[in-house]
């Protein structure tokens, strides 16, 4: 059995990053709690280490990881999973969360989540490895849905009902990134609102909003990218609007992972999204 408590409050939160730690210790709000990426978090001591145990003392952290490779062909990295099942050991995180993605082959790591084909084989194969980590870590994992850039002809599922099955067959929770969402919709030409309506919002445990970038296909259609760059697209917003209409207030996290910006432009878009959940919760 593994534990299956979420603890983060439905409030907004922020992807953590060092040059934020003084500004997010003397002033952190709207922010309420932080994610980190597990990655980050493997070593054996150092600042890093002790700033995350610091601020773990004031704020409900989630360990956001990405280098597990659920969705990999192979089976999944022993000595990764025990260095992560130590990290949760002693962090005793609010949440644990992955992606329905893979970055392994053979032994070679890609610097890329990379979608899957959504058949019953893959299925099988993303449920055992998240038996796995669940009974590994003793602790309930949300899985987040990517963002696509192609579709596979083989494919036999959609998407929402795919994560609906995984998370109905082990467990799990769900991790809702309505950037990727929308990324994905106008990649491949859906409605993002269809994809919200026969998403199983019941599942959701945590939120992601983060920026993308445009460019365009070689036949001049536009083309999203999930860059985490910039701050959150004004469609983005209206989608995430759509999502807390139908599931109520749930954790909402910003994430701006490259060309960071200062703590105060991170804390607006961190109150932008305060906002939506004040409008929902009124």
């Amino acid at each position: 059995m593994f534990d299956t408590r979420n603890d983060l409050p439905a409030t907004p939160g922020v992807g953590y990053k060092p040059q934020h730690y003084a500004a997010i210790l003397s002033d952190p709000a709207p922010v309420r709690w932080l994610e980190v990426h597990a990655e980050n978090y493997m070593g054996d001591g150092g600042r890093p280490l002790a700033q995350l145990r610091a601020l773990a003392d004031r704020f409900p952290i989630s360990v956001h990881g990405v280098g597990l490779s659920i969705g990999g062909d192979g089976p999944l990295d022993a000595e990764h999973l025990a260095r992560l099942k130590h990290l949760v050991g002693w962090l005793r995180p609010a949440s644990f969360s992955e992606h329905l993605a893979w970055s392994t082959h053979d032994s070679h790591f890609l610097n890329d989540l990379l979608p899957l084909p959504y058949t019953n084989a893959t299925l099988t194969r993303v449920c055992a490895h998240i038996d796995q980590v669940q009974d590994t870590l003793g602790h309930r994992m949300l899985l987040e849905n990517p963002s696509s850039y192609l579709a596979f002809a083989e494919s036999t599922w959609e998407e929402p009902q795919f994560l609906a099955e995984i998370s109905r067959r082990t467990g799990c929770g769900l991790l809702l990134d309505v950037n990727n969402v929308f990324v994905s919709a106008t990649n491949l030409n859906y409605d993002p609102r269809d994809y919200i309506a026969a998403y199983p919002l019941e599942a959701v445990g945590e939120i992601h909003l983060g920026g993308h970038d445009e460019d365009h296909d070689d036949f001049g259609a536009p083309l999203l990218i999930d860059s985490h760059g910039r701050d959150v697209a004004d469609p983005v917003w209206t989608l995430l609007d759509d999502v807390l209409d139908r599931a109520g207030p749930r954790p909402v996290l910003i994430e701006w992972d490259t060309d960071v910006p200062d703590w105060p432009t991170l804390a607006a878009e961190a109150a932008r999204a305060a906002a939506a959940l004040d409008r929902v919760t009124a």
